[in-house]
């Protein structure tokens, strides 16, 4: 089977086209706070204090944003509660945790790989000096 037909069998054909609407949702999935809010999101639910708590340097406005887009995109879980004060949890969806294991098994690999990433730029680095 050619390289070209493997990819099509395995859908990433679709993605290098410009109006692919899988790119969105990769996107999402794969920006910065995406990542670690599923990565979290996997372990267990969080009310939005704690979550931000956990995912540590994200800001309120930017954990609201990704928690909204990750819901709408059927990735989140948001139970608010009649109460008060207010109970907001956050929690993932069967789509959810498919999607955090995925990403969660490449923030583990990057972690295993940094010192080869710090390697490899100082030699990079030093072989343009």
């Amino acid at each position: 089977m050619a390289v070209s037909e493997v990819r099509a069998a395995r859908g990433v054909e679709g993605i290098k086209q410009p109006v692919c609407p899988s790119r969105l949702i990769l996107e999402h999935v794969t920006s910065r706070w995406g990542v670690l809010v599923l990565v979290a999101l996997l372990e267990r639910s969080y009310r939005f204090s704690e979550l931000r708590r956990e995912v540590g340097g994200v800001s309120e406005k930017m954990l609201a944003q990704t928690l909204q887009t990750l819901e709408r995109d059927g990735f989140v879980h948001r139970d608010a509660k009649p109460v008060i004060p207010p109970r907001v949890d956050y929690s993932l969806t069967p789509l959810g945790i498919e999607a955090a294991e995925q990403v969660s098994a490449l923030a583990r690999w990057t972690e295993r790989q940094v010192d080869a990433v710090q390697a490899a730029r100082a030699a990079y680095d030093e072989a343009r000096a």
